[in-house]
């Protein structure tokens, strides 16, 4: 072969090789570890850590009527970051009570001791395997959160999840815990027909028992749960009162106060601790 034939072949590969690569994705980005918290991201079939530039801060103290539960899971981090036995978590519970601020609490409070937050959304916890073999090694400290989590009959992740926190063959990475919350203390939908399906004919399973032992089979795997109740009146208004005072409220500010949050409180349908901070917002930003 001469050198020109030679040169027009390398020439010929070139441009294949660049019209390859415009088809393809791109590589994933560098994981930037120094991050304290991390969103898993996916494109294709390739998925990376990406660093949270802006972490949403909360200190324990400002959750309030809610100690037993803060106890309880502060107790388990410090377990974790000190290498002994910790357990998987689940709060259950009504809705704007505190359940996934506890868990941003958590990394506030010990992410200088090596505490990192992975958020990994219900629709990517089939790449669970995936997220365990990266930081495997590393020496950081890592909680798996998922908020909000529910599923549906036949859901992939379901059985991902099952997997991750007891069933593998795979031992579970020493260095990882996974803290879940959700509004249904089981995770899936249960039906008033699976209590009588025993009594019907036709086409019922024959041991119904079984389909509702699978159904509570996935929390009963997280060693922890941790229920959450609506809040009572003056419980609320002392939420209401904590928030008013962060936003530069006075006592009398905070007195003045009561009788319009009651009344956004209602017109919510809930007494819950978003509800006071919301309402805490919007009061102070017109009277302060």
């Amino acid at each position: 072969m001469s050198d020109y034939d030679l040169t027009q072949l390398i020439a010929r590969a070139e441009r294949v090789l660049t019209q390859l690569e415009a088809w393809l994705p791109p590589a994933p980005p560098e994981t930037d570890w120094s991050a304290t918290a991390f969103r898993w991201r996916t494109q294709g079939s390739r998925g990376w850590l990406e660093g949270v530039k802006n972490v949403a801060h909360i200190a324990p103290d400002d959750l309030h009527h809610i100690d037993r539960q803060k106890h309880i899971i502060d107790r388990n981090t410090r377990q974790f970051l000190a290498g002994k036995p910790a357990n998987n978590v689940l709060m259950t519970g009504a809705r704007g009570t505190g359940k996934s601020s506890l868990v941003k609490a958590m990394l506030a409070t010990y992410s200088h001791q090596g505490l990192r937050l992975i958020e990994v959304d219900k629709s990517d916890l089939g790449d669970l395997e995936s997220i365990v073999d990266q930081i495997a090694t590393r020496p950081e400290r890592f909680i798996i959160f998922c908020d909000d989590l529910s599923f549906e009959e036949g859901e992939a992740g379901y059985k991902a999840l099952k997997s991750a926190l007891d069933g593998s063959v795979a031992a579970a990475s020493d260095n990882l815990l996974i803290y879940a919350t959700s509004n249904r203390r089981h995770l899936m939908p249960e039906y008033l027909s699976e209590n009588t399906e025993g009594y019907k004919g036709g086409n019922a399973e024959i041991h119904p028992g079984e389909t509702v032992e699978e159904k509570i089979s996935l929390s009963e795997r997280f060693g922890i749960w941790l229920s959450f109740y609506p809040f009572a009146q003056g419980d609320y208004l002392d939420i209401v009162a904590h928030w008013l005072y962060q936003h530069g409220c006075n006592a009398s500010h905070i007195q003045a106060a009561e009788q319009a949050a009651l009344q956004w409180a209602l017109e919510r349908g809930s007494r819950s601790g978003r509800v006071a901070r919301q309402f805490a917002k919007d009061w102070a930003a017109q009277h302060v």
